[in-house]
């Protein structure tokens, strides 16, 4: 369905950063701002998908290059 663009290395940040900040919403309960540690669902949903739409958009790819 989307074309794979998140390399190896930036699938691993994206994937530890993303439990991180969700890490984050559960432990710091009584935050302020607790809600923002949702964002934490972005990277973590790219990871997973190995796709980025911003990366479509802008037309980059983190993916090694297929040799033939």
């Amino acid at each position: 369905m989307f074309k794979t663009n998140v390399g190896g290395i930036d699938r691993v940040l994206r994937i530890v950063l993303g439990l991180a900040l969700l890490a984050g919403f559960f432990l710091n309960a009584d935050a302020t701002y607790r809600w923002a540690y949702l964002i934490g669902i972005v990277p973590l949903a790219t990871g997973l998908m190995r796709s980025c739409p911003l990366y479509s958009i802008l037309g980059l790819s983190t993916c090694p290059m297929k040799q033939n």
